[in-house]
């Protein structure tokens, strides 16, 4: 394993303090609140003070403002029209803050209120890719309801860690090998604000962890309406090993990873009642914060001198859980003597539990020596689980069968709610501009109601969807070319090599995205279990296929890594690598790009092990189709008419589910994808493929919006 943290390398300029000219001076302000990453023309604006800066910066708005020279920032103050659209932009935003009432039809319960909001623990929260605080799936959901939640007015607050060296950047090597390097976030070029006491001190809160005490310190991000706290253990105050509790997100040890959950869980709560928040209900989004519910009712016991088990009956009623793991090995477990290590005397002091008692709450029913397990821990802690789609209830219900051992898995208590995007983060703008002209000024009000929605949608014709979608390709041809050039030369390929960056891919022809973590479960090694009849799809003279990849491989998944090593290798091939490219180092700005411009999404997980995903559903906010197994939400959302289905749902061994599965892929590609594709008319619009287009707009943007996913957590869970 090779994982490096660049200590060495030239940090950017720290934001300077400067006064930007008076028509440009609101975008201080909007710099400060991530509202602007996902409101019309938001990005947009930044993005044009200075293209190349924008870039550099990775799409920092804080550090492009400091950084921007100042004959630029003369240059664009002076351009009437953009002045005009700062003003917009800022007046926009005032009116969204200013508008205190949530949406009409958002049922809250009575125990959700402002002064009483939700408050939603994450360990990763994927706001935006100059927050890197995120690494997958996880974080992007976290971001995406955070959002929904401040456009539909849901009170609500959110904790999570604020990580030294976030997650790692991928590199890779000549020979394809993946790299890991990890680079500081430095608070002052971020939009967060340190969090004081009433002496304007840094507020500190304290957890006692492996015999000492803990301190961080806390940022606050602001996410429209919504606060994220997020906790700091790099503080002076620390022993030089503590200041590295958040230092990484999911890297370190087994040791590493339980204090990290102590402090999110422990740390978060004691927060909260440090700032005088008093949730009327907690998430827990996955089981990373489970340990939350262990010092709400310490602190039940301390001011209201109860039992444990009182306690606990009273905690259980303010929190609720979901889990997002499918398979019993993707759950944190931790050995009975590492958590002795870690909480010392703290069960007995403070609980009033006794070792084995404590460690009783995070083991299944019957494991009387086993690990101690967060799911469990949350699954007893809470009065509500629920999985993340309709199939990953199921699974779950099965997997925690344990834990209700009197119960038919039918009845065992987690339920579900599917996941979701928010619409206006990955709409790409010229498709916004279309819903705006032919849905409706307020389509995102719309796309909450799925008849006015599909309506507005019929309302778009062909011709205008497809030129829309070609013009986005074209910009995803340019950026493939841009990425692949410039990383084939940092990592010194041969010079052939790199100039072919400089004419791959081509925006007529069939482009299929594959963006997803490289693990097992999600086979990306099915596509090349035939190469042969891959390279033939791939060179068809008539209907031919490109191929567009990005993901990252776990840093200690040593199986993982030789299986994105071998596709590197492969795009090296002659007879393919005009037509195959890789995108090193995913991230947000680069999915943005992925699924706002691919014609198909493909997704092959071995069923039943993909809890949601929601990339695809990104797509379809942008017109893309999907093809994938029928798994997670492709399973409730697949019609027969709203994209391509992989397969069956035949119980199978692996080695069988593989080799059918890839038969299907293959046949699918060539006798309905690709065949659908081409078939243009006399005006080079494939009509049957638009139609198509138009039907997974209307059938996925309402059911599969995170704020349909918020709605029904509101009204069912919370």
């Amino acid at each position: 394993m090779s994982t490096e943290i660049e200590t060495d390398i030239e940090p950017m300029t720290s934001p300077r303090p400067r006064m930007l000219p008076p028509p440009l001076q609101p975008l201080q302000a909007l710099s400060w609140n991530y509202w602007w990453s996902w409101a019309p023309d938001g990005n947009e604006v930044f993005r044009d003070l200075d293209p190349a800066l924008w870039q550099q910066c990775e799409q920092n708005p804080r550090t492009l403002l400091a950084q921007i020279s100042d004959l630029r920032l003369a240059q664009v103050a002076a351009d009437p029209a953009f002045a005009d659209r700062v003003q917009r932009l800022s007046a926009k935003f005032s009116a969204y803050l200013s508008d205190t009432g949530p949406w009409p039809k958002l049922q809250l319960a009575p125990r959700i209120t402002p002064e009483n909001p939700v408050a939603y623990f994450c360990a990763e929260f994927g706001i935006h890719n100059s927050l890197p605080l995120y690494s997958g799936g996880l974080g992007i959901l976290a971001g995406d309801h955070l959002k929904s939640a401040s456009d539909l007015n849901l009170p609500l607050v959110a904790v999570g860690l604020f990580y030294r060296f976030g997650y790692f950047r991928q590199r890779l090597r000549r020979d394809g090998w993946q790299e890991e390097i990890y680079r500081e976030n430095h608070s002052d070029e971020l939009a967060l604000h340190l969090v004081n006491d009433a002496e304007e001190s840094p507020r500190l809160i304290e957890v006692v962890m492996r015999g000492r005490v803990v301190r961080a310190q806390v940022w606050r991000a602001d996410v429209g309406r919504v606060r994220l706290y997020l906790l700091d253990t790099n503080v002076a105050e620390n022993d030089p090993t503590d200041r590295l509790v958040t230092g990484h997100l999911y890297g370190g040890d087994r040791e590493t990873r339980l204090v990290q959950e102590m402090m999110l869980g422990i740390g978060g709560s004691r927060l909260l009642q440090e700032l005088g928040i008093d949730p009327g209900v907690f998430h827990l989004n996955e089981g990373h914060s489970a340990f939350l519910t262990l010092d709400l009712a310490r602190e039940l016991i301390e001011r209201e001198g109860l039992s444990f088990a009182a306690a606990a009956d009273r905690v259980r009623e303010r929190c609720v859980f979901t889990t997002h793991t499918p398979v019993a090995a993707g759950h944190d477990e931790f050995e009975a003597a590492l958590v002795q290590k870690c909480f010392g005397d703290w069960p007995e002091t403070a609980l009033g539990l006794a070792r084995e008692e404590f460690l009783k709450l995070g083991r299944g029913n019957g494991d009387a020596n086993g690990s101690f397990g967060l799911t469990p821990l949350a699954l007893r802690m809470c009065r509500s689980t629920n999985g993340v789609s309709r199939k990953h209830g199921e699974v779950s219900r099965e997997l925690w069968r344990k834990m209700w051992p009197d119960l038919s898995a039918g009845d065992v208590p987690i339920t579900s709610i599917t996941n979701g995007v928010h619409p206006s983060t990955w709409v790409a703008p010229l498709l916004r501009r279309l819903y705006e002209q032919r849905v409706g000024a307020d389509w995102i009000e719309r796309a909450r109601d799925a008849n006015v929605w599909a309506y507005g949608v019929e309302r778009i014709s062909d011709e205008e969807l497809w030129q829309a979608h070609s013009l986005l390709k074209q910009r995803l041809v340019a950026y493939v070319r841009d990425h692949s050039f410039d990383a084939r030369l940092a990592r010194g390929e041969n010079e052939d090599y790199i100039e072919a960056a400089r004419t791959m891919f081509d925006p007529q022809i069939l482009t299929i995205g594959f963006a997803r973590r490289v693990a097992g479960y999600k086979r990306w090694d099915l596509l090349l279990s035939d190469p042969e009849q891959l390279t033939k799809l791939i060179n068809d003279p008539d209907r031919p296929i490109q191929f567009v990849f990005a993901g990252k491989a776990h840093p200690q998944d040593q199986e993982a890594k030789p299986v994105l090593q071998k596709l590197i290798e492969w795009q090296r091939d002659s007879s393919v690598r005009h037509r195959v490219a890789f995108i090193e180092d995913y991230d947000q700005e680069t999915a943005r790009q992925l699924v706002q411009a691919v014609d198909v999404w493909m997704n092959v997980p071995r069923r039943p092990m993909e809890a949601s995903g929601t990339s695809g559903q990104k797509v379809a906010i942008n017109g893309g189709l999907n093809f994938s197994v029928l798994d997670g939400w492709w399973l409730e959302a697949y019609d027969g008419d709203n994209g391509f289905a992989i397969g069956d749902l035949s119980e199978l061994t692996d080695e069988e589910a593989d080799r059918r599965e890839a038969e299907s892929m293959y046949t699918i590609l060539t006798e309905e994808v690709a065949a659908r594709y081409y078939d243009h008319d006399d005006g080079a619009i494939p009509r049957r493929w638009v139609a198509m287009m138009k039907r997974s707009m209307q059938t996925l943007v309402p059911l599969f919006s995170s704020d349909r996913m918020v709605a029904e957590y509101a009204e069912r869970i919370y």
